[in-house]
């Protein structure tokens, strides 16, 4: 793969997913045989933690990236997976907001690191879940963002803010910015409610909604108490072959070639 792919991922609601897909999208790619760099953007660096990066490892992390002098290759640091690497976050990020107030042309700040740097990689961003400083300079780096959702009854809700949000960061800052897709998750068939919201989303949303649907899984929530993506964990899990499916899907939609070792 000779271009770069960089996506946020993003949405203000927490709880919807959007940790777990970076980290099992992020481990999915590398096995499919993608260069992946996952940039956990989250000042609660549970990206990190589920990749099995202990807060000793991460004397260089996100927070260098972006005020520092450091480079994306000094930043990210191996995991278990091959082809997949991480630039870990720590509490540290949660000051962003106040310390990165007075720096000029303070939300292209992550842009400019990996615009030099990611060449020929798909680079995932773990968006906290806010739509702040952090989320802007995420989305004015990224190419597009993928937003998970949750399959629950205020889904839909708040979808609107943040599809405002990137419109705004489309006509200030970043021209070539689009949604990549919206992803479905935690989805119980044996729920009407989330087989409502599913015909809803496509009711609503059309073609962004991708067809793979992450159902509700108990080995995907047990995988992060591992310091493990589900893909590991348990790979023949019902959570683990969706997320196989998913970035299959995520990678034609993205007109990816698979990388031939």
């Amino acid at each position: 793969m000779s271009e770069t792919c960089i996506v946020a991922i993003a949405n203000q609601k927490g709880g919807v997913g959007k940790t777990t897909t970076a980290i099992n999208l992020g481990a999915a790619l590398a096995k499919l045989g993608h260069q992946t760099i996952l940039v956990d953007l989250d000042p609660q660096g549970n990206a990190s933690t589920g990749l099995g990066i202990d807060l000793e490892q991460r004397e260089l992390n996100v927070y260098d990236l972006l005020a520092g002098d450091e480079s994306l290759e000094e930043c990210a640091l191996g995991t278990d997976i091959d082809n997949l690497k991480v630039v870990p976050a720590t509490s540290d990020l949660a000051s962003a907001d106040v310390q990165l107030s007075q720096v000029q042309d303070r939300i292209r700040l992550l842009r400019r690191k990996l615009t030099d740097s990611s060449q020929g990689k798909i680079v995932l961003i773990d968006c906290p879940p806010a739509l702040g400083l952090l989320t802007l300079n995420a989305m004015v780096a990224a190419d597009s963002v993928l937003v998970p959702l949750q399959a629950e009854f205020y889904a839909l809700e708040g979808l609107s803010q943040l599809l405002s949000t990137v419109q705004h960061v489309r006509q200030t800052a970043n021209p070539d910015l689009r949604i990549n897709g919206v992803l479905l998750t935690m989805s119980d068939y044996r729920n009407n409610l989330s087989q409502q919201v599913e015909a809803d989303a496509r009711e609503t949303l059309g073609e962004l909604v991708y067809q793979t649907v992450i159902p509700r899984n108990v080995r995907v929530s047990e995988a992060p108490s591992h310091a493990q993506p589900v893909l590991v964990y348990d790979p023949a899990s019902k959570g683990s072959l969706s997320y196989i499916k998913f970035a299959e899907e995520f990678a034609t939609r993205a007109r990816i070639a698979r990388e031939v070792a």
